[in-house]
């Protein structure tokens, strides 16, 4: 009922499996996002580690100001997904999911699945392509055209580890995926 107020993140986040185990409601979260976007649920939950860590209030750190006085801070990106204010708006506009928050994996998921099928029919990307999709959720679709992320070698290290996190996830959700699916089948009604 509480699918993702209050969270703690994953005990074991570098396990698929475990996380579901865990969260059996994320399992569930993922799947719907899954069949709604196509975005397979590897893709998304990569994603979502990168950003956040599965900390649900997850913000950028505050800059200083005179290296002592907590300052503003480098982003208005918030929550699993690390959403910026204007994209999650955007989201919401285009979804019609006005009770979305940020701060709900449901909610963080489906955000997910929606970006990386939007950046699909606005730049080709394959939907299971976790690196490129990584590059365009970090520069926008619009910077992921105009190559902003070239020059950027850290960057490009993150999306190869995303992509690598997003292998790993879809080698081990092939061997409990059918222990999920029997799970979410005998208390989900469809």
């Amino acid at each position: 009922m509480l699918s993702g107020c209050g969270a703690q993140a994953p005990r074991e986040p570098d396990n698929i499996c475990a996380i579901f185990r865990q969260y059996p409601d994320w399992y569930e979260a993922a799947w719907q996002a899954e069949r709604k976007w196509a975005v397979p649920v590897p893709v998304q939950l990569a994603i979502i580690h990168q950003e956040s860590a599965f900390v649900d209030d997850a913000r950028p750190p505050r800059r200083r100001l005179l290296w002592i006085i907590p300052w503003t801070r480098g982003s208005s990106a918030y929550g699993y997904a690390q959403a910026q204010d204007d994209t999650w708006d955007w989201y919401i506009r285009k979804t019609d999911n006005s009770g979305a928050d940020r701060d709900d994996i449901d909610d963080a998921l489906d955000f997910v699945g929606w970006y990386v099928d939007t950046t699909h029919r606005m730049t080709g990307v394959a939907r299971h392509d976790a690196y490129r999709n990584y590059l365009a959720y970090h520069e926008g679709q619009g910077g992921y055209r105009r190559g902003t992320y070239r020059n950027k070698d850290w960057l490009l290290q993150v999306a190869a580890k995303v992509e690598r996190r997003a292998k790993r996830y879809a080698s081990q959700l092939g061997g409990c995926r059918a222990e999920l699916e029997e799970e979410r089948t005998s208390w989900w009604p469809f």
